[in-house]
């Protein structure tokens, strides 16, 4: 057994005992931690600033593009962010750990209770922000964890850990070896965290494009379970009665962080108003930096933009002949993930809605808003596009449990 697979169980058998005494913590106690790591991001923001400099350095020098490099960055804005997420996660109130479902016969009672995982691994994108996003996630969903982040924000992750996280668990007189970091840069550890279902059953999977799909069939074959997002990209589908004033506005609010995988990726436009907006986009996407990739194309037209180094400020253009053909193609081009109708027609709408099976679907509003945080007021583990039941769209605390009925003497 290799030094690195060493690694990743002694992890996991340091976070599945440190799992014990988190399951029976108390509310309070889980969330004094969650505070003290809001706190901490504040006090130990400029050790975190500095190792994420160096970070941001060395990913440049080795040729990381724009998105990868924007996902990549801290400044003293994102640091405050997370700080007043988490602490809006701490005021989260938690969910009932047990409900009662109904009477049974003999007297009896049924009721659901959530009980926590246990250990939860994660294997996500080179974004620091997602280091304290999902142990955070984790700590009030009460699991453990085991995380490995993309090796360019290795040093970040390493110092987010060592100043904020673990010492935020001690303040707490929480066990801190419930969270464990992976540090090893080496994609080993992302295989050997999906290969040890005895130890850490289910494993979220973060990032983008193939290896993310490959890490995915991998714990399925190693009997691992895994909550996966592998592919991004928004759609923005102007219908023919789209206000041009709100098509160009939400164009420019799809636009805002080109590395991100809700932006927008893919513009629809009906093709009998073709003529009269495709202007209109030009204009918004020239004004944001952003290249028009118009029809014929030499590329699919789900090409994820933001993973196409040198060519991530591209959004292609094509023509739709209405909102369920709109729809369709969302569905059948992309990964599912988020689509938006702009139009003051109700009727082409509800069209669009209808027919889109993605995730997220919004009706003049910007795909951006398929967020943990904008969504549902915290923050996220990741977006699961999975098409089978259970939890799927930004995956928060709520999500992080198994369901175990309960039946007892009726009093």
């Amino acid at each position: 057994m290799s030094n690195i697979a060493n690694e990743v169980i002694a992890c996991g058998e340091a976070a599945r005992a440190g799992s014990r005494g988190l399951a029976g913590a108390a509310d309070d106690a889980i969330n004094e931690a969650l505070r003290a790591m809001a706190a901490l991001l504040a006090e130990r923001a400029p050790a975190v600033l500095r190792a994420n400099a160096a970070d941001v350095a060395a990913g440049e020098q080795a040729g990381l593009g724009r998105g990868l490099v924007d996902r990549l960055k801290l400044d003293d804005a994102r640091m405050t962010d997370m700080a007043g997420q988490i602490g809006r996660l701490a005021d989260a109130p938690f969910p009932p750990a047990q409900v009662p479902v109904r009477d049974l016969p003999g007297g009896l009672r049924l009721a659901e209770r959530r009980v926590p995982v246990g250990v939860i691994g994660a294997n996500y994108e080179a974004r620091p922000n997602v280091t304290v996003d999902v142990a955070s996630q984790l700590l009030k969903s009460r699991n453990a964890g085991v995380l490995r982040t993309g090796g360019a924000a290795l040093g970040s992750a390493t110092t987010l850990f060592d100043e904020v996280i673990t010492p935020a668990l001690e303040r707490a007189g929480l066990d801190a070896r419930a969270l464990n970091l992976v540090r090893s840069a080496d994609r080993e550890a992302a295989t050997e965290l999906v290969r040890h279902p005895g130890l850490i059953p289910l494993v979220i999977l973060r990032g983008s494009g193939e290896t993310t799909r490959n890490l995915a069939a991998d714990a399925a074959r190693h009997g691992v379970r895994t909550l996966a997002h592998a592919d991004g990209g928004g759609v923005l589908y102007l219908d023919r009665a789209a206000d041009p004033a709100l098509a160009a506005q939400l164009i420019t609010d799809s636009l805002d962080r080109l590395g991100v995988c809700n932006r927008l990726n893919l513009l629809l436009i009906h093709d009998e108003a073709w003529p009269r907006l495709l202007p209109v986009a030009q204009t918004a996407l020239e004004k944001a930096g952003v290249t028009a990739s118009l029809p014929p194309h030499d590329h699919p037209l789900g090409h994820e933009w933001a993973l196409d180094t040198g060519h991530e400020a591209t959004v292609t253009v094509a023509p739709a002949a209405g909102p369920a053909q709109a729809a369709r193609t969302a569905n059948d081009e992309t990964s599912g993930l988020a689509a938006a109708v702009v139009t003051a027609d109700a009727g082409a709408a509800a069209q669009f809605l209808a027919a889109y099976a993605g995730t997220g679907a919004f009706w003049n509003a910007s795909t951006r808003l398929l967020d943990g945080f904008k969504l549902r007021g915290v923050p996220e583990t990741g977006i699961n596009v999975d098409h089978v039941p259970g939890p799927r769209g930004p995956v928060t605390f709520h999500d992080l449990c198994l369901r175990q009925y309960v039946v007892t003497p009726g009093t």
